[in-house]
């Protein structure tokens, strides 16, 4: 295991308050577009989440009241026109990289989502495990506008879990924005708070959670991931060993002396 708390990544803001790690795109002035590097920072950092012990969930949040414009046009998308074969799979491989290493970092993360929530920051907001956005956060999957497929980064794989195949589908061949109240009324958006408010509301609920059993909500996140392929009778008995793995953590044992001496529970993460 590793600690994370001295982490100083070069292209996005790094912050811990309590087990909670706050991640942040760092160019306002543009709406925190993605560039090569950050896209592989960001990879690298939840690749190295998995094995932190001083981090219990996660915020990626917004800044300047934005959440991400996207790949970066001048940047990424300039460069990209120039490439051939070998390099641009390479890049989409490495997008693709990210989103695996969220889905498997081991810890609950929250999307902060103000604003322009765009391209591959509305992949961003969807591969994570909880979305909290304001009634003015607009999301596009915008990848048709610049005439590229709309199954980028596993959209067509897990938007439509999220929010149903048709509307899903509606995104991703038309481009269009997908309103905030859209966004909640189809699950996209847990909750939708003003923007004053909800970065505060997003950090509430990942103390929260970082104060429930953090090993066992590893192994929640897991079988979220993992049982999108199983057939019902495979995800019902490898819940079956995940809960038997957790019956023998010692988290376990002190939610039931805590119930019986009525007192309060601490959990620890073992």
């Amino acid at each position: 295991m590793k600690s994370m708390a001295s982490l100083e990544p070069k292209h996005f803001r790094w912050q811990m308050q309590g087990r909670v790690a706050l991640i942040r795109l760092d160019r306002p002035e543009r709406k925190n577009p993605l560039t090569f590097d950050s896209y592989a920072e960001l990879r690298d950092t939840f690749r190295a989440m998995a094995y932190a012990d001083d981090v219990d969930a996660v915020v990626f949040a917004s800044n300047g009241g934005n959440f991400c414009s996207g790949g970066d046009v001048h940047e990424i998308i300039g460069p990209l026109v120039q490439m051939d074969m070998k390099a641009l799979l390479a890049f989409t491989r490495m997008t693709g990289d990210l989103v695996k290493a969220m889905l498997h970092c081991n810890k609950p993360i929250i999307a902060s989502v103000e604003g322009i929530c765009v391209g591959a920051g509305a992949i961003i907001a969807m591969a994570s495990d909880l979305r909290l956005g304001t009634p003015e956060t607009k999301t596009g999957f915008l990848f048709t506008r610049v005439g590229l497929a709309g199954c980028d980064m596993g959209a067509c794989a897990i938007l439509p879990r999220i929010i149903g195949q048709g509307r899903a589908a509606d995104l991703l061949y038309t481009g269009r924005m997908m309103s905030a109240e859209e966004g909640y009324q189809w699950g996209f958006f847990n909750s939708l708070y003003p923007p004053s408010e909800v970065e505060a509301q997003a950090l509430q609920l990942a103390q929260r959670i970082a104060a429930g059993p953090s090993f066992a909500n590893g192994i929640t996140k897991t079988q979220l991931a993992h049982e999108w392929n199983m057939s019902p009778e495979q995800a019902i008995e490898a819940e079956a060993q995940a809960q038997a793995i957790c019956m023998q953590t010692q988290d376990f044992e002190r939610a039931y002396h805590a119930f019986v001496n009525k007192e309060k529970l601490v959990f620890e993460g073992n």
